[in-house]
């Protein structure tokens, strides 16, 4: 049995990107017909996907969920804490996990075609949409079509934005950190 470690510059690169999920996050805007605000969560989790690969991504997103529910305000809106999860954006927040696996591994598959990165992302975004659109309608009692007209609908253009930000962006900070030699 061969054992696999991991190094210390990798352990750093995923504590970075943790932190700017940490910072990314938090920033949120309202929006009157939702529950559930704005944020940079998943433009922050994509870019650590790209930097980390799915694998360290995902690692780097469930430790922001742990420092969120252990309270730290790093949620939406600067909040933190169990409750969080329990409402409105706990389906999403979940949903990301699952996002980061899918659209991490289609990312790192297929380094460089950036078709397939936005399809991975895409393909992440819908099941964290699933997870986050069921959670909101049992909290809601508004049924799935109803949740998805106020958890989904209004958000597709700004993750298209996003994902197209995280698809250009992505490729070209993993390399200007491998070239740095931080990766």
């Amino acid at each position: 049995m061969t054992e696999k470690r991991i190094s210390a510059a990798k352990l750093s690169m995923i504590g970075a990107m943790t932190a700017v999920i940490c910072i990314l996050a938090p920033i949120s805007v309202p929006i009157p017909m939702s529950p559930v605000p704005i944020s940079l969560t998943s433009l922050a989790l994509f870019m650590a996907l790209f930097v980390l690969g799915w694998r360290a991504g995902t690692v780097s997103y469930c430790i922001y969920l742990l420092v969120g529910v252990l309270g730290l305000p790093v949620f939406s809106g600067f909040s933190g804490g169990m409750a969080k999860l329990a409402g409105p954006t706990g389906g999403y927040l979940i949903g990301f996990v699952f996002a980061a696996l899918i659209a991490g591994w289609i990312i790192e598959r297929y380094a460089g075609k950036m078709w397939m990165s936005v399809l991975g992302m895409v393909l992440g975004m819908l099941v964290a949409y699933v997870f986050g659109t069921v959670w909101l309608a049992k909290l809601t009692e508004t049924g799935f079509a109803g949740a998805l007209s106020i958890g989904v609908l209004p958000f597709l253009p700004g993750d298209i934005v996003k994902i197209l930000i995280a698809a250009i962006a992505g490729p070209a900070v993993r390399k200007r950190l491998k070239r740095a030699g931080v990766l």
